[in-house]
């Protein structure tokens, strides 16, 4: 019995850190097209980066346009920039991203036209194009879809959360859970709209060690000790549910919001986030309640791994993140 625990367990941390490793695919690129009185067009061409490498996928711009002679290329965080000018007409032909079929990633698209209009599109890896002069739909309604794809794919907010279920009694669950949802939310809004920001690794390190230090607190309170923590888990939910918002925010910070819809889209992706987070807790006790109907001993066959899961991966990403 053992030898099947392990094997589950080994399952389970295969597949979170597949999950890592797509998390940085799904963010969302972004291609803006900038139109020039002298005829040029402004292209700035952002895309996230995924185990170092930015992924296999290029704008293709109409007939028209020539490829680029010169561009510049930086790095933001955990996107690459690259930038250039084409001697070229907004006016007809079609925009393709190439090799987006082969991606997770949506991409926002953005023209701005010289007489001050301006319009968005989204392209999908199963819609990987479209024609020069149609209209969209709002670009803001694509922030759900990217808010609960960051959660579900998330493994650090999700062992966060996990960390959460495992500490809390059930008749508290509500509340907390409500407690880390105020939290992010406050935190994601400000940082979202250019009120406050902080680089990203340090923010990444301190929620790896958020959930490391939320893994100590369940062995604490299982060994029969209690601490603020165990007494009012609420209130770490709402202090780290601030950090963690940090976290959310940099899913938007490579796209941006879409100009005038910036409450919409910030709302929308918040929204999404919780769809996420409301899937997972739905998950994880459907299957508490399904281990009590068939009478399994929960802490041995699903607490205890889910714990050391959340332990073991918490520590492994914070001394990741500190090397």
């Amino acid at each position: 019995m053992t030898f099947i625990r392990l094997g589950l367990l080994c399952c389970i941390i295969i597949w979170l850190n597949a999950a890592a490793a797509s998390a940085h695919e799904i963010r969302p690129a972004a291609l803006e097209l900038t139109e020039q009185p002298d005829g040029l067009v402004g292209v700035i061409w952002k895309q996230p980066i995924l185990s170092g490498r930015k992924l296999k996928m290029r704008p293709i711009l109409p007939d028209q346009c020539p490829p680029p002679a010169v561009t510049s290329q930086t790095i933001s965080g955990d996107a690459i920039v690259e930038s250039w000018q084409v001697q070229c007409k907004l006016n007809t032909g079609r925009i393709t991203i190439e090799g987006l079929d082969r991606t997770l990633t949506d991409v926002f698209v953005r023209i701005r036209l010289l007489d001050g209009a301006e319009t968005a599109h989204i392209l999908r890896p199963a819609s990987a194009s479209f024609a020069l002069g149609t209209t969209s739909g709002s670009p803001a309604s694509a922030y759900l879809r990217i808010g609960a794809e960051h959660m579900l794919f998330g493994w650090d907010h999700l062992l966060f959360v996990l960390g959460l279920l495992l500490l809390t009694a059930t008749r508290q669950l509500l509340w907390v859970i409500t407690a880390f949802t105020l939290g992010h939310s406050v935190t994601l809004a400000i940082t979202a709209l250019g009120l406050f920001t902080l680089p990203s690794e340090p923010v990444e390190l301190l929620i790896a060690l958020s959930i490391f230090f939320l893994a100590m607190e369940v062995v604490r309170k299982w060994n029969g000790k209690t601490s603020l923590t165990i007494r009012k888990p609420w209130l770490i939910a709402l202090a780290f549910g601030l950090l963690h918002g940090l976290g959310f925010a940099g899913a938007l910070a490579d796209i941006g919001l879409p100009k005038g819809e910036e409450i919409w889209a910030l709302l929308l992706f918040n929204l999404g986030v919780e769809i996420g987070q409301i899937m997972f807790v739905a998950l994880a006790l459907t299957l508490l309640w399904c281990a009590r109907l068939v009478s399994v001993d929960r802490r041995k066959w699903i607490e205890t791994p889910a714990l050391y899961l959340v332990g073991g991966l918490g520590a492994f990403y914070t001394l990741s993140r500190i090397l």
